[in-house]
């Protein structure tokens, strides 16, 4: 009975803050580190942004990673018009990162080791539009790249099902709100941190510790 409420809890939580009725201002705006301008940046949408950040700001060679919306058609939305699913925006996250230290390949392959990819509209408890899955690219390198990747894991049938991430270009990517950035660092006590995210990174870095390095600090 224990477990079975657990399993309900964690479901109910889903990536939302609704219950503390933060603020989002009409125009979310957030400050962006101007010394990460000409570095290189990526962009995947895998689920909840909080637990999306945490898994790749533990790579070595990103510099900082940063929740936000993208892939939609709604200008400069706020989290809870995302969470109404009528944007067609995605949580998303921009890495920033040296191109010299980790490649670009290397984060596409973290972005399918790190979430499941055949799962419609959905990652783990997280459910509507904006937890599906999508690649962005920024040139047709990136693109090739990506569906090259996708043609690679469905021919070895690794998932067993579907891959139906989504493959678009990023045209605009919206910094989400203050309170957004590096959540799980901030609240490692929210039960849907410690009930979803740190799992999850769990099982990324069980993934991942064959071909990448995870630093110490997490």
């Amino acid at each position: 009975m224990k477990k079975l409420f657990l399993t309900l809890l964690v479901f109910c939580l889903s990536c939302d803050v609704s219950s503390s009725k933060p603020i989002d201002n009409i125009n979310p705006v957030y400050s962006v580190d101007q010394k990460f301008e000409n570095m290189s940046k990526a962009y995947f949408a895998s689920g909840c942004f909080w637990c999306v950040e945490t898994i790749y700001e533990s790579l070595d060679g990103v510099e900082e990673v940063y929740s936000g919306y993208a892939g939609g058609i709604t200008i400069n939305p706020n989290y809870y018009q995302v969470m109404s699913g009528k944007t067609g925006h995605a949580e998303a996250i921009e890495i920033i990162y040296d191109s010299n230290k980790v490649s670009f390949d290397t984060l596409l392959k973290v972005f399918f080791d790190s979430h499941n990819p055949t799962t419609p509209n959905r990652q783990g408890p997280d459910y509507g539009t904006q937890y599906r899955s999508i690649a962005f690219y920024n040139n047709q390198d990136e693109k090739n790249k990506i569906n090259n990747y996708i043609s690679f894991l469905s021919t070895s049938s690794i998932f067993g099902k579907e891959i139906i991430t989504e493959v678009k270009k990023i045209d605009k990517f919206y910094y989400a709100e203050e309170y957004h950035q590096d959540y799980e660092k901030k609240n490692p006590y929210n039960p849907y941190v410690q009930n979803v995210s740190i799992p999850r990174f769990n099982r990324f870095k069980q993934k991942a510790s064959s071909y990448i390095k995870i630093k110490d600090d997490h």
